[in-house]
Order: C-alpha cells, then structure tokens, then sequence
C-alpha cells in the first residue's frame, strides 16, 4: 500500500495566474467598453480621413502625399492622448482602482499593463487612420503628386499613436485625475511649446513632441528627434508609475 503511494503520480498542478497577453487583451477590453473610450477610439480612426477628404475638395494639387499623411498622423496621435489618459486616471475618476488594486496588488505590473494595453491599441488606431487617409489620396483630386517616403510616414504615424496613448497613460496615473491630465497635455503641446518656440526655438525642438513626429515622418529627422519622443514616453510612464506605487488607495 505504501509503495502503490509513492509510486503514485502527482497531480500536476496548473497555475490561475492570467497570462500577460490576457492582461493586455483585458485592459483593452476595459478601455473600450466605456463611451468615452469608443468615443476617442473612433475620433481617432475616422478623423484624419475626413480631413484630408475635406481638404482635396479644394482641388488643390499636392506635390507628395507623405507630409499630409505626416501631418494627420501627428494629429491622430495628439486625439490618443485621451485614450491614455482614461485607462489611468479614469480608474482615480470612477473609484475603480480600489478593485484594480484589490485583485492585482503589484502596481508596477498594473501599470505595465495598461502602458501595453494602450500602446496596441493606439498603434492600431493609428494604423486604420494612416490606411483611411492613404486610401482617401488614391482617390481625391489631389492632382498626381509623389508617393516616395510614403512607408516612413506610416511607420512614423504608428509609432507616434502608440507614444502618444502611452504618454497620456502615464500623465493620467501621474495626476490621478482625467480633466486635470488633459488640460495639462494640451496644454504643454498646443500652448506652450509654440509660445516657446518664438523665443527658444532651439529649446522647442528639443521638447516638442508633435514636432518630432512631424519631422520624423516627412524625412527630415534626427536622432534628436527620436530622443524627445522617446524620452516622454520613458518620463511620463516612470513618472506615473512611481507616484502609483506611492499613492494612497483612499
């Protein structure tokens, strides 16, 4: 009986603990299962289409097609602020980070999370806009302009919507509170880097993300220009993830 024991096998034992993409996915889920975030998600799908479909009403020829694509990803990107925002500080808003933090305690993993989340989810935003608007110039009257740098413009807008949504995530878990990081952010890109940019505009170029994207995805950029995108997605995400780990639950 007892060597039939011991010769037993175990069971194998399997772990509950959700698997990283599942997180992802939830957090995605999450996002969009509110009107705000369907709101935002669609705003930034559809509005650089409609822009451009505007705009070639005109009649105006365009030279090449890569700087408007260029120019509406930037403007897509600075529409995902808000998606950003809402997966973080919405949870401070709603009072749903008592559960968030009651099921998952590690906030940095929390935060990692949502960073992912947002991330996919602004660079497939991104995506389907930079699509819709390059399929908008196939067909407007825009005259028989240049497609060269096309791919780079993009690949540029892509990136720039996943940087974007991450930015705004970690300025949202920074702030705890949604119309206070919106404000903010607007703020900082539309108000006072322009009104920096007239009296340093050396100091502009080195803080302004939007530019960056901009000069990126018109083939004018640098390193530099990488670094400043770059170095707000790393500040921002540090910066809320920090003050997460600080903040009292109330």
């Amino acid at each position: 009986m007892t060597n039939i024991l011991i010769d037993a096998p175990r069971p194998v034992v399997r772990s509950t603990r959700a698997s990283a993409p599942t997180l992802v996915g939830l957090e995605i889920r999450k996002s969009l299962s509110t009107r705000s975030g369907k709101a935002v998600a669609l705003a930034a799908a559809v509005l650089a289409p409609v822009v451009v479909a505007l705009i070639s009403l005109s009649g105006e020829p365009l030279d090449a097609v890569n700087g408007p694509i260029g120019a509406l990803g930037m403007v897509t990107a600075l529409v995902l602020f808000p998606l950003g925002v809402l997966a973080t500080a919405g949870e401070w808003s709603h009072r749903t980070v008592q559960t968030t933090f009651l099921l998952a305690p590690n906030r940095t993993k929390v935060m990692i999370t949502k960073v992912a989340g947002v991330a996919v989810m602004g660079a497939l935003l991104a995506a389907i806009a930079s699509a819709l608007t390059t399929a908008v110039l196939l067909v407007a009257p825009v005259g028989d302009p240049s497609w060269a740098g096309v791919p780079l413009a993009v690949g540029v807008s892509v990136a720039a919507g996943a940087a974007f949504a991450v930015i705004g995530a970690g300025a949202g878990a920074a702030l705890a509170n949604t119309p206070a990081a919106l404000t903010g952010l607007y703020l900082t890109i539309l108000g006072a880097m322009p009104a920096l940019r007239i009296w340093k505009p050396e100091v502009a170029d080195a803080l302004d993300p939007s530019n960056a994207v901009l000069q990126l995805a018109t083939g004018h950029g640098t390193t530099a220009n990488t670094v400043t995108l770059v170095g707000w997605v790393v500040v921002t995400t540090v910066v809320g993830t920090v003050v997460t780990r600080r903040r009292a639950v109330a």
